[in-house]
């Protein structure tokens, strides 16, 4: 669907994120793999979330929805297909991957759109050496893995993803062998810190040197604890409401907190350095606009906020310098090229430099145009904030793909508009 947004306005009002479909994926997939009833609480049925639903149940978990925002799971792995889809989260597909693993049938891990184009080549030596019989289509998905997956000691390259590390944490204690898994290169770092937090609530012992993401020491035959559990609010949806807020208007972003693990708090860093008021208080944040000037920014480890940070930094005044754009080229689309097309298209001029892996952006006023999503939520949502600073019209191809994270995230921006 092409759409156009709300332009030249101001925002005001309070908004509540949806909740973090990170925290809630790593939450579904602890919850098949524990013996008893699991309540997971706030849960927010994006595209992504929907997708890691349907793919415990295929694996053995029984899922009641209890309210619009309320889950209780029956886990138990015992898979009822040779076939699981994980739709377009690359999250799911790194995830599940290792978890249908530990069962002793094939089972094939398929994926939809442009998922289907992206890096999966990382699970197959480490699987194959955890003793997984394991058929790849050339380093993508469809992957057929089989199992039982055991232990031992196995070496992960983690320079491009930290989810596949995430898979196997989540997996290995229920192996027969302790493991150690040593990992090279490690990047998003406090995803793996997240994990770390939803398997030690779930009752499963990991061992690592806190700050130290090169080795983990992992007990076999351990048990996941059914527990009840609220998904906190998610900060890649809160920093876009965020940034939106510090170019036009004052809002108010309820039930996030500076102390969550979640790599997007850093959007907080990039607000203050480019001149935004923001007020912090226990579970909220309100970000007003000032006379914004040009910052740099390290995102090498929160990659996600790379869109975001685009959209702020093009109504800054001079160039701004973003680094850790080689962390884009296995997102959605491929993330840093997408931006510096769209955003040229509005005018924003972006340069990127992979020998020193930085975006630059200069900073302007934005022109008419069509623009194109690539089917990538957070570059619809990116253009979409950077329209508010526009007093002509634009239109965004496919806008619907914000359906992966944030479904309401339209509606949201239009009750924060408030008419010049």
């Amino acid at each position: 669907m092409d759409s156009t947004v709300p332009l030249g306005n101001q925002l005001q009002g309070e908004i509540t994120p949806p909740c973090s479909k990170s925290y809630a994926q790593r939450a579904l997939a602890a919850a098949l793999l524990a013996s008893g009833r699991t309540t997971l609480r706030g849960i927010e049925l994006c595209r992504d979330t929907r997708s890691a639903i349907k793919v415990i149940e295929k694996l053995g978990a029984t899922v009641e929805v209890i309210d619009d925002n309320t889950l209780v799971i029956t886990g138990g792995l015992n898979p009822q297909t040779d076939c699981i889809n994980v739709g377009e989260s690359g999250l799911a597909a790194r995830l599940f991957t290792p978890i249908a693993a530990l069962a002793d049938t094939p089972i094939t891990i398929q994926g939809e759109g442009t998922l289907c184009h992206r890096p999966m080549l990382m699970m197959v030596e480490p699987l194959k050496e955890l003793g997984v019989a394991v058929r790849d289509g050339g380093g993508r998905l469809p992957i057929e893995v089989c199992g039982p997956m055991r232990g031992g000691r196995v070496a992960v390259d983690g320079h491009m993803s930290s989810q596949f590390v995430t898979g196997l944490l989540i997996a290995l204690p229920l192996v027969a062998r302790d493991t150690t898994v040593e990992v090279r290169g490690a990047v998003s770092t406090p995803y793996i810190d997240m994990t770390m937090e939803t398997v030690s609530r779930f009752g499963v012992e990991i061992m690592y040197n806190e700050g130290d993401y090169t080795e983990f020491y992992i007990s076999g035959n351990q048990q996941y604890q059914p527990v009840d559990y609220t998904i906190e609010s998610d900060w890649s949806a809160a920093a876009i409401i965020m940034v939106a807020a510090a170019i036009a208007g004052e809002v108010t972003v309820r039930n996030i907190s500076t102390l969550s693990r979640q790599a997007d708090t850093a959007i907080c860093r990039a607000l203050e350095r480019v001149g935004a008021s923001l007020i912090l208080e226990s579970n909220s944040i309100t970000v007003k606009r000032r006379e914004l000037n040009a910052f740099t920014f390290d995102a090498t480890q929160c990659p996600d906020l790379f869109p975001a940070l685009v959209a702020l930094a093009a109504a800054c005044d001079g160039v701004s310098t973003i680094y850790g754009v080689e962390r884009l080229r296995g997102k959605e689309s491929d993330r840093g090229e997408t931006l510096k097309e769209e955003y040229g298209k509005l005018g924003i001029d972006i340069e990127i430099d992979y020998d020193e892996n930085v975006m630059r952006v200069v900073g302007g006023i934005p022109v008419a145009a069509t623009v194109d999503s690539h089917d990538d939520h957070r570059i619809a949502m990116s253009l979409a904030v950077t329209a508010l600073r526009m007093d002509e019209e634009l239109v965004i191809k496919n806008r619907e793909c914000v359906a992966k994270s944030y479904p309401s995230f339209f509606e949201d921006l239009q009750l924060l508009t408030v008419k010049r």
